[in-house]
């Protein structure tokens, strides 16, 4: 199960939470990446936790105020990215187009999507991995798989069909080694999570509780 930990635009510290996640990634052998804030992307990586950007721009080197440059995401230390977040939307162009751009850098993606049907849609587009997240769940901590495990098979059995190769993550509501059990049991290889981590008191004490059940 890969667990990838997405710090928002939370006021928490993220080289203590890429600390932390590096550590419980080393001592469990639990693959567990740290997606910060843009600018924060090289303190992350230079602490050894694989490191993801939030967000990368459907754009190339030129006249591009405002955007994020794949390349740069890379060199700053990124491997991975997220894209279309339900608080990033992108229109299908735009996925299409920062798929490209993760290429040219060799970023590895995840494409987050909201149901089943949109997670077929966004599998057609090659990217290495797709998140399904309900909006309404999301820092609720209730997960997915919980309040509505066939969302979670669905979005298994769609992406399946369209392209099997894509890994399925499940997101919102994630906090525990249950939820992450849970998402397991469905059929997905990773959970996509950010309050349960990145606003917690000890944010090395819920990574380790996240990953105990996996040892």
């Amino acid at each position: 199960m890969f667990v990838l930990v997405n710090l928002k635009a939370y006021p928490c510290d993220p080289v203590e939470v890429a600390t932390a996640a590096a550590d419980v990634s080393d001592d469990s052998g639990v693959r567990v990446a740290v997606a910060p804030q843009a600018a924060q992307i090289g303190a992350v990586a230079e602490t050894g936790v694989e490191t993801w950007a939030q967000h990368v721009s459907a754009v190339e080197h030129g006249s591009h105020t405002g955007s994020t440059l794949a390349e740069a995401a890379a060199d700053a230390g990124a491997v991975g990215t997220l894209l279309n977040h339900s608080e990033n939307r992108l229109k299908l162009a735009d996925i299409d187009g920062a798929l490209d751009a993760a290429d040219r850098a060799d970023l590895e993606t995840i494409v987050c999507a909201n149901n089943p049907a949109q997670i077929g849609a966004a599998a057609a587009l090659d990217p290495d991995g797709v998140a399904v997240e309900p909006p309404e769940l999301i820092g609720t901590g209730t997960p997915v798989s919980k309040a509505d495990p066939d969302i979670v098979t669905g979005a298994v059995d769609a992406a399946a069909r369209v392209n099997g190769d894509v890994d399925v993550l499940c997101g919102a509501g994630i906090s525990t080694g249950e939820d992450l059990v849970s998402a397991s049991d469905l059929g997905a290889s990773g959970v996509l999570l950010a309050s349960g981590v990145a606003k917690a008191d000890d944010p090395r004490a819920a990574l380790e509780d996240l990953v105990e059940p996996l040892l």
